[in-house]
């Protein structure tokens, strides 16, 4: 098994183009993942937002209140449309005080699949190889865990947004 890469597939009851929204509106993106972000996303920009509760699970939104307010950034790399989105950040950067900007990022990729009325979902993070090792196993354990929830978050939302 390797610790540099973490993959998550879910088949999703939602036709392509209303998973590609899910993903790529910034609005909705946050809505479901627990972000509120302060701009739209489009290839090669940043995107800054804070640490919100999702909107779709009580569960989830408890656990994410402790980090309420914390600062993060997005670096969208690709856009192909309802096809790929991927984007850079520092991986589980949530320690009060501590400047990451100097750390590598992962890579995020979401790879949507048409299947028989649905969509395949693949969500993909790698370059943990590259995190400080102080903090490797830590954030690659907690995105591990999280990319499961959020998988499931996407799938909640989907079915009650429109």
């Amino acid at each position: 098994m390797s610790n540099d890469r973490i993959e998550k597939k879910i088949l999703l009851k939602a036709p392509r183009s209303r998973v590609w929204r899910a993903l790529t509106n910034a609005q909705e993106f946050g809505s479901w993942f627990g972000m509120k972000l302060e701009g739209p996303f489009a290839n090669g920009t940043p995107v800054r937002g804070v640490i919100v509760p999702t909107t779709v699970d009580a569960e989830v939104a408890k656990m994410q209140k402790q980090y309420e307010g914390h600062p993060l950034e997005l670096w969208v790399e690709r856009m192909e449309p309802e096809r790929l989105f991927s984007y850079r950040w520092h991986p589980y950067a949530v320690e009060a005080g501590v400047d990451f900007s100097k750390e590598p990022t992962t890579l995020v990729t979401f790879t949507l699949e048409e299947k028989e009325n649905a969509t395949l979902l693949t969500v993909t993070e790698s370059g943990f190889d590259q995190i400080p090792l102080a903090r490797r196993a830590e954030a690659f354990r907690r995105n591990e865990g999280g990319w499961s929830k959020q998988v499931e978050m996407i799938e909640k939302y989907l079915a009650h947004a429109r």
